[in-house]
């Protein structure tokens, strides 16, 4: 009789962990979560991001070009295309970059870099405009844009940023329709009504808002009001305690299997159009946690208590803008995140791109946008800002053109193990259906 071993049998990997990843949620979620992957290999990719962390942590080719503490920085820890959005703040400028920072992690830079540039292959992949060639080519324009932006910010420039006074291209284009057609306000707008009987409240909408039963409604007002208010960058001044009333709640609905509110505050004292949304989201180690050593684990745990504290640091590593309200509370023995709901967030439309240029141009900004953002977030890590910069540059420096041609041929590989995993899983799950 023979033996199987589980380390080499990858259908029964896959199956095993899509198995882990939703055996906690209620049949109902679970359902419409297959039936979000199961539209495409990049909706399943989207979805499985534990299935990435397996297959890439530890990966020998990252000491091709990293590999060393030097190397290592904040990562995003979900880095696709679908990531990037643009975001408007109440008084900030809109900006566009990667968004949330739930599953962020310290590692080295190629694993967001990795991740991105198989992301474009699976968005690509999944509208069919391109042939092979420009495909190939759009991953070099996406590892050539993250290089020199590194060379770039060596050289001593200063970070590009992604406001619309210091974009071009397509991506200029389309924060320009984005400044012109939304506003800080529109959160409020989507997510609340006012009335003149109770004022300003959530509106509950089918499979996006629900309402919370009263004795968590309850709880999470009393924490919020009194508990989540001293987690802050900054001390609550006296007199402020009113900002922080809390005047409705509401559960955020979602396939992920954990636990995310809202809370609508008073805010100003000037009337309802100054109310503020924060969302309460539980926060659970990433995925490349489970996959540390037990060494690495505790000191893991030395630097971040609880994951709340995680995502803190790691907002403050990432973010190109600052949250007044960052902070944290505990609920029910579980761990939560609290941050500003943003006015809005809006994701560039891949889906409408046609042409091999405007990807080329776009893949490029979005590989220079990931390299400012490890810059940044790395500066939190090294007590030299530069360190890591010149590190990577040292590792790719006389093998520019191998280190694009590493990216590209790690993205088209792994999207084709994706599409592989996507057929066992609409096989497995679904029925076959496609």
């Amino acid at each position: 009789m023979s033996h199987r071993l589980v380390g080499r049998n990858r259908p029964q990997q896959v199956i095993e962990a899509l198995h882990v990843a939703s055996e906690s949620l209620p049949a109902a979620q679970r359902q419409a979560r297959f039936a979000r992957m199961a539209a495409s290999p990049r909706r399943f990719f989207d979805a499985t991001n534990h299935l990435y962390w397996q297959d890439v942590w530890p990966e020998w080719r990252l000491a091709l070009f990293g590999g060393w503490p030097e190397t290592q920085t904040w990562l995003h820890g979900d880095a696709r295309l679908h990531s990037f959005a643009a975001v408007g703040h109440a008084g900030q400028p809109i900006r566009y970059g990667l968004t949330g920072v739930d599953r962020a992690l310290i590692g080295d830079y190629q694993l967001d870099l990795w991740r991105l540039a198989a992301s474009l292959v699976l968005n690509i992949r999944e509208h069919g405009e391109l042939s092979s060639k420009a495909l190939d080519r759009a991953l070099w324009a996406l590892a050539q844009g993250y290089r020199e932006r590194l060379d770039a910010l060596r050289e001593g420039q200063s970070a590009k940023g992604s406001e619309l006074h210091n974009t071009k291209g397509p991506l200029k284009a389309f924060l320009g329709k984005v400044a012109d057609k939304q506003h800080p306000g529109r959160a409020l707008d989507k997510w609340t009504e006012l009335t003149e009987q109770q004022g300003r409240r959530f509106v509950p909408q089918p499979n996006k808002l629900a309402n919370l039963p009263v004795d968590v409604a309850s709880r999470l007002k009393r924490l919020i009001e009194n508990d989540y208010p001293q987690t802050l960058p900054k001390p609550v001044k006296e007199g402020d305690e009113g900002h922080f009333r809390v005047k409705d709640t509401a559960r955020r609905l979602n396939t992920l299997g954990v636990e995310h509110y809202y809370a609508l505050l008073e805010g100003g004292a000037r009337g309802e159009h100054d109310d503020v949304i924060i969302e309460v989201v539980e926060q659970t180690p990433p995925p490349a946690f489970h996959l540390l050593s037990r060494a690495d684990q505790q000191g893991w745990r030395k630097l971040f208590p609880n994951e709340a504290l995680r995502h803190a640091a790691a907002f403050h590593a990432l973010a190109p803008h600052t949250d007044p309200y960052l902070g944290w509370l505990t609920l029910n023995d579980r761990v939560f995140a609290v941050r500003r709901v943003a006015g809005f967030e809006k994701r560039l439309p891949t889906h409408k791109l046609k042409s091999a240029k405007t990807y080329r141009r776009l893949a490029h900004q979005w590989g220079g946008l990931l390299a400012e953002h490890h810059v940044q977030a790395a500066a939190a890590l090294h007590r030299e800002p530069a360190r890591f910069v010149e590190a990577v540059c040292r590792r790719i420096d006389g093998r520019e053109e191998a280190f694009c041609e590493s990216v590209a041929a790690f993205a088209t590989r792994y999207a084709d193990c994706v599409e592989q995993d996507y057929r066992l899983f609409t096989e497995h799950f679904m029925g076959g259906a496609s």
